[in-house]
């Protein structure tokens, strides 16, 4: 039943040639462009701006544009929202002959961009220029000549323009799913129908594209990053707190949010009233974003209990950074809190983690499972790396990659949870009772499971065929994956990959959509398995039973969701997870109640012996 539902054909996906790709302007329009003065009195204002009728500013994109702290830096980029639209500002801190100015000035030049293109509206397309202008404003900040140019050649020239994703958009899936359309609340669910982020074959990352920092968020947040996927896929409130420069913070809201989507191949198996497939990324908050978060946690108080109206986005969870500590001790405007290290923490001899705790105050910490799960993920990606032979992982650039790690995975076990006392019974046990056998068979189980998720992609990444895609993992690649001219294939196939390829980040946003799917398909499978079983049941009914069952046929689905599905330790182990983590539990439990309205009882793993459970 399962695998009629989702079709199970394999998938061969062959990039488009380079004639369908329609080309478009390099910058999406604006609908607002303004400077931000640092006044020694008056603190930052608005000292020019140029905006489309109704987009707001004042008293609005000076606090978003600049958040605490950024007077110790030199420079930086700001991601924010804003009323439907995604804010870009440069900051310049510099200093001048001016007195008055206390020999320094500090500015930031902005723009909003509707939301309609994407999580940032492409906003980082603006970036290069924007830094270019408020250099250039530093100096003479009444030069504004060049903003008044800026405004005239990027503006807005439709004031509907937002009002709907642009069909060509190569940022968008009208152009890359040409596929029927659907109704307008379930589109806002589905992941891959907000355009967002990546973009089609033939169009290259921009230079300040986010998903450039993929492989920083690796390194920073290590095996962190799986409980944090997870509560992102759980659709929790996710905050991160930390220090100027927030541009970095900003890209990893960006990254958290696209490694969270839910992919199309497994959007399909959910039921229709499943969380939002897509977290919602606010980029950088501050205090006065307060009065806006104790909303949105009204409403996402009361999303638990009922579901959401329409296609608003309030209360269904979201990713946000910021550097003011305040928001990190109003534990009731969040469910989790990444509080990351100083920037100069990297000059430490030892690798300084992140710290991850829920709301409750309880640390958050990766599993056994997550470790080893982990160290297969940076193999994968030292093999993306030195463009190699998959069957050689053991060739010099490969062992290379690998030493550089060394250090930093020793590191790592300081935010991995011990191994339990029930696993270490269980596991000595089976060590003497199978003389060493099964031991190995399941350690080389789980190596093929995590292999499954990484071992192809780096033959993706170069061009070649794509014997096991998915849906998923086509819309994967699509988004990042640049295409080739036709006469360069064979070449492509040999030579090593460009740089600004990012086949480092195709490979890891593939592997967390593949990882998504497999949680999601798997507890599907289970959520078939006890439906058909209660089918069965209900054919052996007498003639009277079957009577009451056709009259109930109508309500047989909410009956279902009512219904208890058992998970025993064998599918917890087919998604991945730690068969022996009580957190790993909890999450599969709130994973059905999150996407499938079903109640889980997960059967923990242990020994018996003679039929006795003795750990």
């Amino acid at each position: 039943m399962a695998a009629s539902r989702r079709g199970q054909p394999e998938l061969h996906v062959r990039l488009p040639s380079s004639p369908s790709v329609v080309a478009l302007p390099d910058l999406p329009p604006i609908a607002a462009l303004f400077l931000i003065d640092f006044d020694v009195k008056a603190g930052y204002t608005i000292s020019w701006k140029a905006a489309s009728p109704g987009v707001e500013l004042d008293d609005v994109v000076e606090y978003k544009s600049l958040p605490s702290g950024l007077h110790t830096v030199p420079e930086d980029l700001i991601y924010f929202v804003h009323a439907g639209y995604a804010g870009l500002s440069a900051f310049v801190n510099a200093p001048v002959d001016d007195t008055a100015a206390r020999n320094a000035r500090m500015l930031a030049v902005g723009v909003l961009v509707p939301l309609s293109y994407g999580r940032l509206g492409r906003a980082w397309k603006h970036a290069e220029s924007l830094k270019a202008i408020a250099s250039k404003l530093v100096s003479d900040n009444k030069d504004v000549a060049i903003l008044e140019e800026y405004w005239k050649n990027n503006q807005m020239r439709d004031p509907t323009a937002d009002d709907a994703t642009p069909k060509d958009d190569p940022e968008s899936p009208a152009a890359a799913a040409k596929g029927p359309t659907t109704s307008r609340s379930h589109a806002r669910k589905r992941s891959a129908s907000d355009g967002n982020a990546l973009m089609l074959p033939g169009h290259r990352l921009s230079p300040f594209h986010p998903a450039w920092s993929l492989t920083k968020l690796l390194d920073t947040l290590g095996p962190l990053i799986f409980p944090i996927h997870r509560a992102a896929l759980l659709r929790q409130r996710i905050l991160i707190s930390g220090h100027a420069p927030v541009e970095q913070a900003c890209n990893f809201v960006y990254n958290i949010s696209i490694l969270s989507n839910i992919p199309l191949a497994a959007s399909e198996v959910l039921s229709s009233g499943s969380a939002s497939h897509r977290l919602r990324p606010l980029f950088s908050i501050g205090v006065h974003d307060i009065p806006f978060l104790a909303e949105d946690a009204k409403a996402y108080r009361d999303s638990e209990t009922a579901s959401p109206v329409g296609d608003s986005e309030a209360g269904t969870g979201w990713v946000a950074c910021t550097t003011d500590s305040i928001l990190s001790k109003k534990d009731t405007l969040w469910d989790m809190l990444i509080t990351l290290p100083p920037s100069h923490a990297s000059a430490a001899t030892k690798h300084i983690w992140p710290t991850v705790q829920f709301s409750n105050g309880v640390l958050v910490k990766a599993t056994q499972r997550d470790m080893r799960r982990w160290r297969s993920l940076k193999a994968g990606i030292a093999r993306v790396e030195g463009n190699v032979v998959l069957s050689s992982p053991t060739t010099p650039s490969t062992a290379a990659a690998y030493k550089e790690d060394d250090t930093l995975i020793d590191d790592a076990e300081q935010v991995v949870e011990p191994t339990s006392w029930t696993a270490l019974a269980y596991s000595g046990f089976m060590w003497w009772a199978s003389a060493g056998e099964k031991p190995r068979s399941d350690e080389a189980e789980e190596a093929a499971q995590d292999a499954a998720l990484v071992n192809d992609l780096a033959a993706q990444s170069a061009g070649l065929n794509m014997p096991r895609s998915t849906t998923d993992i086509a819309a994967s690649l699509s988004s990042l994956t640049p295409r080739r001219a036709s006469g360069a294939a064979a070449a492509a196939i040999s030579a090593p990959l460009e740089v600004n390829e990012a086949r480092l980040e195709l490979t890891i946003i593939s592997y967390f959509h593949r990882l998504t799917t497999q949680l999601l398909t798997t507890l599907a499978d289970a959520v078939d398995n006890i439906s058909d079983s209660e089918v069965e049941e209900g054919d052996t009914q007498t003639d009277e039973d079957d009577e009451a069952l056709i009259d109930a046929d109508e309500e047989a689905d909410e009956a279902l969701q009512g219904h208890g599905v058992p998970i025993d330790s064998e599918v917890v182990k087919r998604m991945g997870l730690d068969i022996w983590s009580a957190a790993d539990a909890h999450f599969v439990k709130e994973l059905l109640e999150t996407y499938f309205g079903r109640q889980a009882y997960v059967e923990g793993k242990g020994v018996e012996v003679c039929g006795v459970r003795v750990c």
